[in-house]
């Protein structure tokens, strides 16, 4: 792969690593000879993973809204491993209902694990990275980032603000040698999807595909990176419509009846885990 960094040997660092996109990353990333460390709020379940992918993959617990405690295991993990190469910002949840129906410990969740946690886990790794004038951060936030979604309007407001978090540091970073992308996705068929229903525009993608897509950015960086690559088109076609015409758009492919529409009982299981302490 001419023009294509190597990740052999890099230490790579996901955080939510123990299942979903998280799991499915690291086991790409082992294929290919990183050395992969991975922090969850499971460590039965992230021991297990890191088990079954081999390759002395590092597992750790980690909950990252616990500032304190994340920035020790970044330092276990280059006590163990060496300089942090790359950080995957991976860990997110949602909780759906409208705005009006949500509950504070609802809203306070989502603001603490997708983005509090993103804005230290960055932080932690440019004041780990610029002085070596290497490394990368790998920011996975949604499509929710660019769009509103009735349904999940905090879910969106943090993936927004992790698109706008992760563009501002890109210029912050100018020059430095360290690299930022920020992963969109649309709906991925992990736990955090559970009851989701399909759209008959864009079907859902599976954590492989997520995968791919940052195996790929790491090897050839670049900022944005949508998944599927067409969401990058979608977004600036409606970008450039009327807001009536484009939310017209949303409606006709069902876009708006992803979230409201979820099943409710395939979400329980979910969602009372997330709000667990």
């Amino acid at each position: 792969m001419a023009g294509m960094a190597t990740l052999l040997g890099k230490v790579i660092v996901i955080t939510g690593g123990a299942q979903g996109i998280g799991a499915t990353t690291a086991a790409a990333l082992v294929r290919l000879g990183a050395k992969v460390a991975i922090g969850d709020l499971d460590p039965v379940l992230a021991e297990k993973t890191a088990g079954e992918l081999g390759g002395d993959t590092l597992a750790l617990p980690l909950d990252v809204t616990d500032h304190r405690g994340f920035t020790e295991f970044l330092d276990e993990v280059e006590r163990r491993l060496g300089p942090i190469d790359v950080l995957i910002n991976n860990a997110g949840v949602m909780l759906l209902s409208p705005l009006a129906d949500e509950d504070d410990a609802a809203t306070a969740k989502q603001i603490d694990v997708n983005l509090r946690a993103v804005v230290h886990g960055t932080r932690e790794a440019v004041r780990r990275m610029r002085p070596r004038g290497r490394g990368h951060i790998v920011n996975v936030a949604s499509m929710a980032g660019k769009a509103g979604f009735p349904g999940a309007a905090t879910y969106c407001a943090t993936k927004h603000a992790v698109v706008g978090l992760s563009e501002a540091v890109r210029q912050e970073l100018r020059g430095s040698g360290v690299d930022i992308s920020c992963v969109m996705p649309a709906v991925v068929r992990t736990h955090l999807a559970d009851g989701l229903p399909e759209t008959r525009l864009f079907p859902s993608l599976r954590p492989e595909d997520v995968a791919k897509a940052i195996v790929e950015t790491l090897q050839k960086p670049r900022f944005d990176v949508f998944v599927p690559k067409s969401l990058d088109v979608t977004g600036r076609v409606s970008r450039l419509l009327p807001r009536a015409a484009a939310e017209w758009f949303m409606r006709a492919i069902g876009a708006d009846k992803v979230f409201t529409q979820a099943h409710a009982g395939a979400r329980a299981e979910y969602e009372a885990r997330v709000r667990r302490p």
